[in-house]
C-alpha cells in the first residue's frame, strides 16, 4: 500500500458513510505481498478511519462490489495512461452491472508518481521509501526477499 492509495482512502471516506476497501487477489500480477499481508497492512496503515472495512476478493471487481451491495467503484487516476485502462474497466463494469457507478480520484499533487512498482524497485536496491509508504510497510518490506 503506497502513500498514494493511502491519501486516496483519507480524502475519500468523509465522501461515503461506509467505504469498503477491496484488495484484489490478483493471479495475474506477482505482488510482494500475499493477499493475507497485504489486508494486514492495509488494516494497520488506515487503522485510524473508522467509517472503512476492508476486505480481500478473488472474483471479478464488479461481481465483489454488487455481492457487498456497495452502489459505487472508487478508482484512482494518476495519469492520462490510468485513465486509458480505467475507462475501458468501467465501461465493462457497467455494461455488466449498470447500477453500479465507477467514480474517479485523482491523487493528491505529492503522490501523483507513486507507484507499487515503482516503490519495489526503489526498496530493491536499497532506497530509502520512507516517503512513499507508510512506516508500518517499511516494517514489512525489510522481511521480504526483494529479489523478485
Amino acid at each position: 500500500m503506497t502513500r498514494g492509495h493511502e491519501d486516496l482512502v483519507r480524502r475519500a471516506a468523509p465522501l461515503f458513510e461506509k467505504l469498503l476497501v477491496g484488495i484484489a487477489e490478483s493471479p495475474g500480477k506477482r505482488p510482494l505481498f500475499t493477499l493475507n499481508e497485504r489486508i494486514e497492512i492495509a488494516r494497520e496503515v488506515l487503522c485510524d478511519i473508522p467509517n472503512i472495512e476492508i476486505v480481500g476478493f478473488d472474483t471479478l471487481l464488479i461481481h465483489f462490489v454488487r455481492e457487498c451491495g456497495a452502489k459505487v467503484i472508487l478508482r484512482g487516476l494518476r495519469a492520462a495512461s490510468d485513465f486509458e485502462y480505467e475507462f475501458q474497466m468501467a465501461g465493462m463494469n457497467r455494461s455488466l452491472c449498470p447500477d453500479i457507478e465507477t467514480v474517479f480520484m485523482t491523487p493528491s499533487d505529492q503522490f501523483m508518481f507513486v507507484s507499487a512498482t515503482m516503490i519495489r524497485e526503489i526498496a530493491r536496491f536499497g532506497g530509502d521509501v520512507g516517503k512513499f509508504v507508510h512506516p508500518s510497510v517499511v516494517q514489512h518490506l525489510m522481511g521480504k526477499n526483494l529479489d523478485l
